[in-house]
């Protein structure tokens, strides 16, 4: 029902005594006390308190504790004066060995009874009032004043209905008998207004702060919106994006999970009313107890921005402002064109941050490069060993770029697996091998060919089965691999057709875009590498040759660098940055575990796996005492694409370097 314009101007400790006396009529306390904090409540017995702090404080996202009472203890000072918690609230669950057996609005008969009961047990089990322990959590009701000043329209109060709440497939960290799913909040929220409901909630950490999840509801295994575990079902608008929360009745699915002989809780959507204003960080005037949980202000550079990620499924991710500007300045580095082959006309703004955020989203990622651009040589006389050595036609971009994303998606837990054509197989196994062993690459990975054996050939090399349900990766990565063109063929820059020497792994990308969850990036420096079908047109109209040689196979990020290698070393970096940024890993990890900094020797790792101007020289040197040349000029020599390691490729990557370990000492 739509509140009255009389109870929306009341405050805390008037709405409290309202439902002290039990005349409000009011059930729901969404749009009430505006400007204030409100607070699920859980109330144990005693010998369970300290698990379920412990809960708390391993799950601080979805159980930010404000307060703990002493056992019977019916006041919450730091949270709100002359309070009882008995009474204070419009309804009450109680609940008997996990199970709901009914909805009160007065826990008064339970304390009278205890005191009735004298020296026999009582009725309840055993526990008396003076057993019990309160606990007081944030809720994100205490943030909805600020969404909607900031814009942001509250369907819920619009709806006059409750959120709407659901278990998900989410575990949360489990304490001492205390184990159970997260449970969620959604909000339908435009989509233009997703930046500033992530700022305000972001800002609010007591409330839950930002949103754990935006878009699919299946990636939280909520298999239909329509029907959700508790509260009410919203109406999404046209143009509103699902956006979920942490949300503290997880604790009355704790209290179900662990069964408890008697406990209380808030009714879902009938909150606590306190008395702090939902601008607070930190509780006012906190006891002296170390009990109640410190927070820390939110450093505002580190405010996330709200990036889309996938239409299929739909996935929008966080990471800080910080971390984003750098990876925009890791984008402007690659942009560079030393060359002078004009590929600033191709340079889309933001392709690197988002092919960079799908790949941390990701667990097992498949990566293609070879580039035939020497498909005349055979042979070339090798001055040091004064003998006429067999020389592959592939080039020495590519290789360089894919071997470091997949380092550095190794280094971050990632399946990764390479995709080569059946003539550099055994070349390209060698070449792994000679990485491994050098210490450029963390372990072997698997090498595999794709062979066109039949119509559904690439959907039975994406799928386990050939079933669309269940990809066997979830992002594909093309760098510096020949495209396919409009006419079926595969040229160089020069307009040479070497279709003879490409496998259809194009084939592989088209497929993906027919099934759900697979993200494909390709990476090029010219317009005729794969997955630089996505600028198909402007190559066409502005490249050289480019009506000819333009790749007709889009993916859905297209990187362009000034060399291919440079983008590759992006990723890599722009993969760190978003590992070492305490927005996006939050976001990551669905809100679970403490927020906290990355383990040292972890970080080491990473800082290792990095791309480094020593890694890069060593495998440069592999590739040509392998005889592969640059693509350029056909040099057997420390080149790519005409421009020698030092100084160029070189000075890239010491940039490159400079932008990412800036974040070292301080997380962006």
């Amino acid at each position: 029902m739509e509140l009255s314009g009389d109870l929306k101007c009341l405050s805390p400790p008037e709405l409290r005594l309202l439902f002290r006396r039990n005349v409000s009529g009011i059930i729901k306390t969404t749009g009430l006390a505006e400007g204030y904090m409100q607070a699920n409540v859980v109330i144990l017995p005693n010998h369970l308190a300290d698990d379920f702090e412990a809960f708390c404080q391993s799950n601080p996202a979805s159980l930010p504790l404000l307060y703990r009472s002493q056992s019977g203890e019916t006041s919450c000072p730091p949270l709100a004066r002359h309070a009882d918690i008995r009474t204070d609230m419009s309804q009450y669950c109680v609940y008997e060995k996990g199970q709901l057996v009914k909805t009160v609005s007065s826990l008064q008969s339970y304390t009278d009874q205890a005191r009735n009961a004298s020296d026999q047990q009582d009725v309840h089990h055993g526990h008396q009032w003076s057993d019990m322990v309160c606990f007081y959590l944030g809720c994100s009701f205490g943030f909805e004043g600020r969404l909607k000043t900031a814009g942001v329209p509250i369907r819920n109060v619009e709806q006059g209905r409750n959120v709407s709440m659901y278990r998900t497939a989410v575990p949360c960290i489990p304490a001492g008998v205390f184990s159970c799913p997260v449970v969620v909040s959604m909000r339908p929220v435009p989509a233009e207004k997703l930046d500033a409901a992530v700022e305000v909630s972001h800002l609010s950490p007591l409330a839950h702060g930002a949103p754990i999840h935006i878009g699919e509801p299946a990636v939280l295994g909520i298999q239909d919106l329509c029907r959700p575990d508790y509260g009410d079902r919203l109406e999404l608008q046209p143009g509103d994006v699902p956006v979920f929360w942490a949300c503290g009745v997880t604790a009355i699915q704790a209290i179900r999970s662990t069964k408890p002989l008697l406990a209380f809780s808030h009714s879902p959507g009938s909150m606590f009313l306190t008395d702090i204003p939902n601008s607070s960080t930190s509780i006012i005037s906190p006891p002296s107890d170390s009990r109640n949980t410190p927070y820390i202000k939110p450093n505002p550079e580190l405010i996330p921005l709200c990036i889309l990620v996938s239409h299929k499924p739909l996935l929008y991710s966080l990471a800080s402002q910080r971390a984003v500007s750098r990876i925009r300045d890791l984008e402007r580095i690659i942009g560079e064109d030393p060359g002078q082959r004009g590929i600033q006309v191709l340079c889309t703004q933001d392709e690197l941050l988002r092919s960079s955020l799908a790949l941390s989203h990701s667990s097992s990622v498949a990566i293609t490069t070879g580039f035939p651009a020497h498909y005349m040589h055979r042979y070339l006389h090798h001055k040091e060993a004064m003998e006429f050595i067999q020389c592959p036609p592939d080039e020495t971009d590519g290789s360089p770029g894919a071997i470091a994303m997949a380092t550095m998606l190794l280094s971050l837990g990632k399946q990764v697996t390479m995709v080569t054509d059946r003539r550099a197989l055994e070349m390209n196994q060698a070449i792994i091998d000679e990485a491994v062993k050098t210490g450029v690459l963390k372990t072997a990975i698997p090498l595999v060919t794709f062979e066109d054996c039949g119509p559904d050939a690439a959907l039975h090399f994406l799928c386990h089965h050939g079933d669309p349900s269940k990809p066997r990766y979830d992002h594909l990565v093309a760098i510096e691999r020949s495209g396919r063109a409009e006419d079926g063929n595969y040229y160089n820059m020069r307009g040479v057709n070497i279709k003879h020497l490409v496998d259809p792994i194009d084939d592989l990308f088209i497929a993906a875009k027919d099934i759900p969850g697979i993200i494909t990036t390709g990476i090029g420096d010219g317009g005729n590498e794969l997955g630089m079908g996505k600028l198909k047109e402007t190559v066409k109209n502005l490249m050289p040759n480019g009506s000819l040689i333009a790749c007709d196979v889009p993916a859905d990020y297209a990187i362009t660098a000034g060399v291919s290698n440079w983008g590759g070393y992006a990723v890599a970096c722009g993969l760190y940055l978003l590992h070492t940024c305490p927005s996006h890993q939050r976001y990551l990890k669905k809100g679970i575990g403490q927020e906290a900094p990355p383990p040292q020797e972890q970080l080491r790792d990473w800082i290792a796996n990095l791309p480094s101007v020593d890694k890069e020289e060593s495998f440069l040197s592999t590739l040509v005492r392998f005889g592969i040349r640059s693509g350029k000029t056909g040099h057997l020599a420390m080149e790519v694409d005409g421009l020698t390691f030092h100084p160029t490729h070189s000075d890239i990557i010491t940039r490159l370097l400079e932008v990412t370990q800036g974040s070292t000492s301080q997380n962006p």
